[in-house]
C-alpha cells in the first residue's frame, strides 16, 4: 500500500464525555469535536510538554477541542470548568493515540 492511499484531509469527529460524574453533574453527556488527524507539530508539542508547563498544554488543547463547526470552544474569553477540561483533554489524548 502506498502512503498516499492513507493520506486525506482531516475530518471533524464527535467525541462524547459520558462518565458517571459528568452525567450526575450535567444530567446528560457532553459532546465536542476534534479532527481525526492532527499535524505533526501538534504531536511534537504534546510530547515535549512536561508536567509543569500547563500553559503550553492549554494552548495546544485550545486548538483540539472544537465545536461542530470546527471553531475552538476555548477562547481568550471562554473556558471550560476544570473537571470538564480534564476529561476533554483525556478524551482528545486517547483519540490522538489511535
Amino acid at each position: 500500500m502506498k502512503l498516499s492511499d492513507l493520506s486525506s484531509e482531516p475530518k471533524l469527529i464527535e467525541i462524547t464525555i459520558d462518565d458517571k460524574d459528568i452525567l450526575e453533574t450535567y444530567g446528560e453527556p457532553l459532546t465536542f469535536y476534534t479532527y481525526d488527524r492532527q499535524p505533526l507539530d501538534v504531536f511534537l508539542r504534546l510530547a515535549n510538554i512536561d508536567g509543569k508547563n500547563t500553559v503550553e498544554l492549554i494552548n495546544i488543547v485550545k486548538t483540539l477541542i472544537l465545536d461542530e463547526k470546527g471553531k475552538p470552544v476555548i477562547t481568550d474569553k471562554n473556558t471550560l470548568p476544570s473537571n470538564v477540561m480534564m476529561k476533554a483533554i483525556t478524551k482528545v489524548t486517547e483519540q490522538l493515540g489511535k
